[in-house]
């Protein structure tokens, strides 16, 4: 029995393809109608008592006839809430649903109601149907891409999308990285690639960087409203405009005239991109034609403001990067409006040297998650020496001062991943820090997988909260885990490697994140009272310092009395379990010791004046930047060593 076939897919903003490996060459599926892109687009058709979902070319229609029960782009609106939708409804006529649940967005097609990932959902079943159609068999299995910006959220609300359409989403692979992989550029050992994506409706500008054949996406950058759509626009209203003043005819709102305008002016752009010139010719009502001849010079002059608004992105992607232009090596072109000459010199202008166009500018995400799919499925010689990319199943991060867990890396982060928090001592004088790896998505360390453990030793004693230790957590290709810690001030730092942390089943995977979301109230509460104590802590230590400093001195006695009075009552509620009443203690002296902290600053200016710099002042005072997290120390340190 042959292994059921892994397809790879591009759910796109405007189009959406699905692709397989045939041999050693990725190709697409045409649909029904024999086209290779199936329009993002889901329409609610209503007739005989019945209603039915059409999808594609065939809903296309209905975003004229029938606007109210179709809906397009709806890939903006993934695992986004209400709140962050409020510039995407400017734009476009979706109808959202008053709110069930919270922040949950929902659509209205005619008189029903669904949310992005069921909209979704019906573009993956389209794209299934189209290729068990093709194969004569089951598909339930896919790779899918997504835009390397997209943050958890979206990613999951990908992975529902296919879930519903009854595809079991094995990998989501950034657009950009399929992209490069559909070039085989990943046989190179290293290099810098570019990735500029000019679709229908958005524009985005990716830089890749390529380690022994592992990308890694180090900026993007682009405009969620910029693309094809508008040099549409463009020529649709320059020729309604011709028709008011020509012909007499205003048009603006006869839908059908307006969609045979689209319909040609697309043809038009189309033919401009191999043809020096080409003609309008458009039938309009009252028996009238619209007639213009257009050449690429003139096309390329209206277009022009257009495609300037891409370059301000790219710079800022390759400052962000902290490269040139020369230094990319390779420069990939995505989206069917990177077919347009003008814009092709641009991008050749910008970095440097020929940008790739071997393949269809439309397809090669799709194709790229092919190849993806395919070194999923095995493989064969063209793909076993790819590498296969994926994500992490479970968050990563340490333990921090009261048994908390400050996560690093989230679950779902593709990896290869790398990120880096700042930390800082919770002790005076703390010379050793202890470095605990967890894995999990409970609130406490204890609840939480122990991956490893090391010590960072030889910081120079400080007062607490004043050295800043950066964490930095690298997953690389092959899951291998590289944790390193560096004290910033001083320099010293201290790492280890976790070897691939493979020793849990998917059920024991799918346990733990279960189980994050069964306990979350109770978690959330068990860190607001740590982290209320270790913040309760903080200040009882300070106002310890303060009465050594000759400020307290200049305190009268009802004020000295009074912080000694909030102060018993902060260590008392402390031991309760009420993060609540230990946050208002702890605003009860911060309030009633605001005198004495002016007059220890008034100390410090004083000393200044003798000679000695603010920083000197304000280390005596052992006063510093905060940090998000103190990190408890080592247990040697803690007994004096």
């Amino acid at each position: 029995m042959t292994e059921p076939r892994i397809v790879g897919i591009d759910l796109g903003t405007t189009n959406s393809l699905v692709a397989y490996m045939e041999g050693d060459s990725p190709v697409v599926i045409p649909g029904e109608d024999g086209s290779n892109l199936v329009p993002s687009v889901v329409a609610l058709v209503t007739g005989d008592g019945r209603e039915n979902i059409v999808v594609g070319n065939r809903a296309r229609k209905h975003l004229i006839e029938t606007p109210k029960n179709a809906i397009y782009s709806v890939k903006r609106l993934m695992g986004r809430g209400i709140h962050d939708v409020q510039d995407e409804l400017k734009l476009f006529p979706f109808r959202l649903a008053e709110p069930d649940s919270g922040e949950l967005l929902r659509i209205r097609l005619g008189e029903r109601t669904f949310t992005p990932p069921e909209i979704s959902a019906y573009v993956l079943l389209q794209l299934k149907k189209n290729a068990e159609r093709y194969f004569g068999a089951p598909v339930s299995k896919a790779v899918v891409t997504v835009p390397a910006y997209f943050n958890d959220a979206q990613r999951q609300a990908t992975k529902d999308a296919g879930r519903i359409a009854g595809l079991d989403v094995l990998r989501l692979v950034n657009e950009p990285t399929a992209a490069a992989l559909a070039y085989g550029l990943d046989k190179q050992k290293d290099g810098i690639v570019a990735v500029y994506d000019l679709g229908g409706g958005t524009f985005d500008i990716s830089i890749l960087k390529l380690h022994e054949g592992i990308f890694e996406v180090i900026s993007t950058n682009g405009d969620t409203h910029l693309g094809g759509d508008d040099i549409d626009n463009l020529l649709i209203s320059i020729a309604l405009d011709d028709i008011s003043g020509d012909l007499k005819l205003d048009l603006r709102r006869n839908g059908e005239a307006v969609q045979a305008i689209r319909n040609a002016v697309i043809d038009a752009k189309i033919a401009l991109s191999s043809q020096v010139k080409t003609k309008l010719d458009i039938e309009l009502p009252d028996g009238k034609r619209y007639q213009r001849e257009i050449t690429r010079e003139q096309f390329e002059q209206l277009i022009e403001p257009i495609l300037q608004r891409t370059i301000a992105p790219c710079k800022q992607a390759l400052a962000d990067a902290k490269i040139k232009p020369n230094d990319i090596g390779e420069v990939v072109l995505v989206g069917g409006s990177t077919r347009i000459p003008r814009v092709r010199a641009l991008v050749k202008d910008l970095f440097q040297r020929e940008p790739h166009i071997e393949l269809n500018p439309d397809e090669v995400v799709a194709l790229g998650a092919a190849v993806q799919a395919h070194i999923l499925a095995g493989g064969s010689q063209a793909t076993e020496d790819m590498l296969l990319l994926d994500v992490t199943p479970l968050s990563l991060g340490i333990e921090a001062m009261g048994g908390v867990v400050a996560k690093i890396i989230h679950r779902n982060s593709t990896v290869p991943a790398s990120a880096t928090e700042q930390f800082t001592t919770a002790v005076e004088g703390q010379t050793n820090i202890a470095i605990h790896v967890l894995q999990g998505e409970r609130e406490l360390a204890a609840d939480c997988r122990s991956l490893a453990r090391f010590d960072l030793k030889g910081i120079p004693p400080m007062p607490a909260g004043l050295p800043r230790i950066e964490v930095k957590f690298l997953i690389d290709a092959n899951g291998i885990l590289h944790v390193s810690a560096r004290e910033q001030r001083s320099g010293k730092e201290a790492q280890i490697e976790v070897k691939p942390t493979y020793g849990l089943t998917d059920e024991q995977v799918e346990k733990m994140i279960l189980d994050s979301f069964d306990f979350a109230q109770e978690d959330f509460n068990k860190r607001q009272v740590i982290e209320a104590r270790v913040e309760a802590d903080n200040i009882l230590l300070a106002l310890e310092k303060a009465r050594k400093n000759a400020a307290w001195s200049a305190l009268g006695g009802a004020e000295q009395q009074q912080i000694a009075q909030l102060e018993s009552e902060l260590k008392n509620k402390k031991a309760g379990e009420d993060y609540r009443k230990i946050r208002s203690a702890i605003d009860d002296l911060n309030g009633a010791t605001t005198k004495l902290a002016e007059l220890m600053m008034d100390s410090a200016v004083a000393s200044a004046v003798k000679g000695k710099t603010m920083a000197s002042a304000g280390t005596e005072l052992g006063e510093g930047p905060s940090a998000p997290h103190p990190i408890a120390p080592a247990e040697f340190d803690k007994a004096g060593d």
